[in-house]
């Protein structure tokens, strides 16, 4: 599906497939726990899901002589860190926005986590006093302008490289990666579950698994706390990258599955049901999750189970986003484990 389109390699190529045996045991055996472990995609600063959206996207960045990559996320955002670091990678300068999206006053969320690593790659960090919105934002707009009167040549990324026009195909590549992993397992995986926010993420794993019939069996778990927004944005998405990719019919709403349950009290904001997933995560697989995004889809995966939703037999892939240098911004939340 992906065989059109140009791809710079940010990866060390597919990543692992493990399976969560304590985890599973523990939830009662009756259904089989699967990572995929999209944090130890790269040596870029930690991985992440990110890259794999940026692989597409550079191309295009080089292709238009631009000399700085423009984004925008909330301070701790993975995928500024990942914008930083692929400036980096491939000799560009960086600006990244940072707006205050999550209500959250712990002492050092500004100087430790994500922000500090695309600190100390060299990007030029702007913090703006702005909340929440997926949408486009004036404050990135102005960035933009600020690197034109600067004589420079800027590359516009949105936010979560999710309304890019190239933002989705990373994860129609994930579903095809994933189809070749399951050949060599011998079985397919009944359920996909992953974080939602900013929208490319899901809606290129809806494409992708949309070749074989199972872009339903894709869950999204909203954290956004902006459920309705997100919901329209990975629809939206997923039908462009649909006609962009050649799928061959058109995904409709009824195409994406989207959760709203797991994202309280707000984006950023962990609940008391979000840290019992991170450390029960931790304590059992020594798979660090955050409390943004990873917490709460690991607290929906076990809600689900805890609730029946998946059939005795079910083999659940659980998606690992690679957010957990965040957790240093929650250093007080955590200060006794």
């Amino acid at each position: 599906m992906l065989k059109n389109f140009e791809r710079y390699s940010l990866t060390f190529g597919p990543t692992p497939i493990e399976k969560l045996d304590r985890l599973s045991e523990y939830l009662g055996g009756k259904v089989e726990i699967y990572a995929k472990r999209e944090d130890c995609n790269s040596g870029l600063a930690f991985g992440g899901n990110k890259l794999r959206k940026l692989e597409y996207i550079v191309p295009d960045a080089i292709a238009s002589k631009a000399d700085t990559l423009v984004s925008i996320g909330g301070i701790q955002s993975n995928h500024t860190r990942m914008v930083a670091a692929v400036a980096a990678k491939i000799g560009m300068k960086c600006l990244l926005v940072q707006e205050s999206w999550v209500p959250h006053e712990d002492a050092v969320y500004d100087r430790v986590g994500n922000i500090l690593l695309s600190r100390i790659m060299g990007a030029e960090v702007r913090l703006v006093d702005d909340g929440f919105d997926i949408g486009i934002r004036r404050s990135w707009e102005q960035a933009l302008d600020e690197v034109k009167q600067r004589g420079g040549r800027p590359y516009a990324i949105p936010a979560g490289a999710s309304v890019h026009k190239f933002g989705g195909l990373g994860y129609v590549g994930f579903a095809e990666e994933v189809r070749a992993q399951e050949k060599q397992l011998g079985f397919a995986f009944d359920y996909i579950v992953v974080c939602t926010v900013t929208g490319s993420t899901q809606a290129g794993m809806v494409v992708g698994f949309a070749k074989d019939g199972r872009q339903r069996n894709v869950i999204g778990i909203d954290a956004s706390a902006t459920p309705a927004e997100t919901r329209a944005q990975v629809s939206q998405i997923a039908r462009d990258i649909a006609k962009l990719v050649d799928l061959g019919f058109e995904i409709v709403d009824d195409d994406v599955v989207l959760l709203e349950e797991y994202a309280y009290p707000c984006y950023g904001i962990p609940s008391d049901e979000t840290k019992k997933a991170i450390r029960l995560c931790a304590g059992l697989e020594g798979m660090i999750t955050d409390p943004v995004y990873e917490g709460k889809s690991m607290q929906a995966l076990i809600d689900l189970i805890e609730k029946g939703l998946f059939a005795e037999g079910s083999k659940v892939l659980y998606v690992h986003l690679g957010g957990a240098p965040a957790i240093n911004g929650y250093s007080y939340t955590f200060r006794n484990g």
